[in-house]
């Protein structure tokens, strides 16, 4: 089948930010006293931080307003923008078919961060649409964010290609019917999560 729509992930796949969000992350997870490894943060890549906060306040029996915290997290991230890089192996085929097929990013990050982190690399133009997790109700590892990008698109969910960095991402592109493509396969070993 032709491929007609390009879908890409932002964090992790269009933009180096996953690092910059793990600090983010061990600053309000001290705060509030929960436990959170590096290897579990990397496993969820794509779940909204406020579907984290809920599932690691209801495991660890912390009582705490996980919408709330999720802004503070956010709140932690905001500054550290200005120090994020490109993905420049994923960018690259972003900026080569731009014009050529309708591209959309799908994230599980909120609109307001995404949209500021394309703005700081100077992508956010390629992009006919955005999806976020505000957009769906169904989270990866569920189709719905891919599905909705593809509709915006108007593009048929199997004449799309969609680039994830995770595990949950790359399962819901492919119960998208979408062809995936798992970005750390286009990285140098250094680059790789």
């Amino acid at each position: 089948m032709k491929i007609r729509g390009l879908i890409f992930d932002c964090d992790g796949t269009l933009a180096d930010t996953m690092p910059l969000h793990w600090r983010a992350w061990q600053a309000v997870t001290r705060k509030y006293g929960l436990q959170f490894t590096e290897d579990r943060f990397y496993a969820l890549g794509g779940v909204p931080s406020r579907d984290i906060l809920r599932c690691l306040s209801a495991e660890q029996g912390v009582a705490l307003d996980h919408l709330a915290v999720a802004r503070e997290k956010e709140a932690a991230y905001l500054p550290l923008i200005a120090q994020v890089e490109p993905i420049n192996a994923v960018v690259g085929i972003a900026r080569e078919h731009f014009g050529k097929l309708p591209l959309a990013v799908a994230s599980g990050g909120n609109r307001a961060v995404i949209a500021q982190v394309l703005e700081h690399l100077g992508i956010g133009q390629l992009f006919t649409a955005i999806v976020t997790s505000e957009d769906v109700a169904r989270q990866k590892p569920a189709p719905d964010i891919f599905l909705e990008a593809a509709r915006l698109l108007g593009v048929p969910p199997v004449q799309c290609r969609a680039y994830e960095d995770t595990d949950l991402g790359l399962e819901a592109i492919r119960a998208a019917r979408m062809e995936a493509v798992d970005v750390r396969q286009l990285l140098a070993p250094s680059r790789r999560s």
